[in-house]
C-alpha cells in the first residue's frame, strides 16, 4: 500500500511518538508510507533514519491553497492510495484537495485528544461526508465524539502502541547520575509526571497530604518553576523539582527514578506515557477520564482517581507507596498491558488490516 501520513504539528509529545512508530512500522512490513510535515520538526528529525520517505509541506492555515498543492502533488507523484490526516490544519486540508484536485484516493482522519475542534452539524457533515473513515485511539474517545454528532459505523477504534524494544533496562550509572543532579537520598520516593502542561497542579495539591513519607515529586516535561508559587503557598517548595523539556529517549532514563508514576490529565485520547511507565515496572496514578480509562484498570494495572479529588490522588499515591502487595500486583499487570496489550505489533496488524479493507471499498 502507498499512504500518506500528514501533520502540521510534529513537536516534541506523544503523539508525534506515535506517528512515528506507525508510519515507520508499515515501512519496515513493505508498504511504501510517506510523511508530509514541516522540515526541521521533531517528526522530521527522527524519521531521518527510518524506512519513511519524508515529504517537507508547510500548513500555514487551515484550507491552504499551498497546502493543497503540495497534497495533490504527492498523491500524483507517488500514486498515494490513502491519505491519512493527523491534526486540524492537515485534516482540512486533505478533504479539501481531494474535492478540489479529484484525487483518486482515500482519505482518512485520526483523532487522538478530546475533540476541539467537532461541534456544529456543518462541521460534522464537513469531516463525516470528506473522510472514508475516522480513526480513534480509545473506545472513550469514540464515546465522546459520538455525543458530538458523528456517525458510530463511521469511526474504528485503533489503539496505540510501542515498539517492545524501546524499553531498554534502566542504565545504574544514569540513574544514578540522575538521583545526584536532583539530591534524591535512597529513602526518597520519587513521584514523577512525565508530560506536557496539563492538569499537573494537583500533584502539587496532593504533597503536604504525604509529607510523612519522604515523597519528592519531580516534573519532567515542563519549565522549571512552572508550580513555584504554589509550592511556596503550600510549603512544599522544597520536594517539587523540574527535569524541564526532554526528548523522548532522555524521558524514558527517570523512570528508573519513580517509585510512581502520575498522569493528571483530562485530554487524553490514549495516554502513551501510561504505558512506558507500566513497561518500566512504576506503578501509575491516573485521572478517570477520557482514553486513559482504556488504559488504566483501576486495581488492576493501575489506580484512578476523580479529576479535580486532590485527596483521592494522594490516597491512591499513599496505597502504592506503601503496600507492597499492591504495588506488585500493579506493576505485574502493568507490565503485561505494556508487552502484550499495547504493543506496535498489534497496532499495525489493526492498521494494516483497516487499510487493507479501505482500499478494496
Amino acid at each position: 500500500m502507498r499512504i500518506l501520513f500528514l501533520t502540521y504539528q510534529g513537536h516534541v509529545e506523544g503523539s508525534t511518538n506515535s506517528i512515528a512508530f506507525l508510519a515507520d512500522g508499515l515501512a519496515r512490513r513493505g508498504h511504501d508510507i510517506f510523511v508530509g510535515c514541516p522540515k526541521g520538526r521533531h517528526l522530521w528529525r527522527i524519521l531521518e533514519r527510518s524506512h519513511v520517505k519524508r515529504l517537507p509541506m508547510v500548513f500555514p492555515r487551515k484550507g491552504s491553497m499551498t497546502t493543497m498543492r503540495l497534497i495533490r502533488d504527492a498523491v500524483r507523484a507517488y500514486g498515494i492510495q490513502i491519505i491519512n490526516a493527523q491534526a486540524s490544519h492537515d485534516r482540512y486540508a486533505s478533504i479539501l484537495a481531494r474535492r478540489l484536485y479529484r484525487l483518486r484516493c482515500k482519505v482518512v482522519h485520526t483523532r487522538r485528544q478530546f475533540p476541539r475542534s467537532i461541534g456544529g452539524p456543518l462541521q460534522n457533515w464537513f469531516y463525516v461526508h470528506g473522510t472514508d473513515r475516522i480513526v480513534v485511539i480509545s473506545h472513550s474517545l469514540k464515546r465522546i465524539f459520538v455525543e458530538r454528532g458523528i456517525p458510530s459505523k463511521h469511526m474504528t477504534v485503533i489503539h496505540n502502541g510501542t515498539p517492545r524494544d524501546r524499553y531498554k533496562p534502566p542504565d545504574p550509572e544514569v540513574v544514578t547520575s540522575l538521583r545526584a543532579r536532583f539530591g534524591f537520598s535512597p529513602e526518597d520516593r520519587v513521584v514523577g509526571c512525565v508530560s506536557r502542561l496539563k492538569n499537573q497542579d494537583q500533584l502539587v495539591r496532593a504533597m503536604p497530604l504525604l509529607e510523612d513519607l519522604r515523597v519528592k515529586l519531580l516534573f519532567v516535561g515542563i519549565e522549571p518553576g512552572t508550580f513555584g508559587e504554589l509550592a511556596r503557598e503550600l510549603g512544599v517548595e522544597d520536594r517539587v523539582y523540574y527535569a524541564g523539556l526532554v526528548g523522548n529517549r532522555e524521558a524514558l532514563d527517570y523512570y528508573g527514578l519513580f517509585s510512581a508514576s502520575v498522569l493528571a490529565s483530562t485530554m487524553e485520547g490514549f495516554g502513551l506515557v501510561l504505558v512506558e511507565a507500566m513497561a518500566y515496572d512504576v506503578p501509575v496514578v491516573a485521572t478517570k477520564a477520557q482514553g486513559i480509562v482504556d488504559v488504566v484498570r483501576d486495581g488492576e494495572n493501575g489506580l484512578l482517581f476523580e479529576d479535580g479529588d486532590v485527596g483521592g490522588l494522594a490516597r491512591g499515591l499513599r496505597r502504592i507507596l506503601t503496600d507492597t502487595d499492591l504495588r506488585r500486583h500493579l506493576c505485574l499487570n502493568g507490565r503485561t498491558s505494556a508487552f502484550e496489550e499495547f504493543t506496535l505489533e498489534k497496532t499495525l496488524d489493526n492498521y494494516e488490516s483497516f487499510f487493507k479493507e479501505l482500499t478494496r471499498e
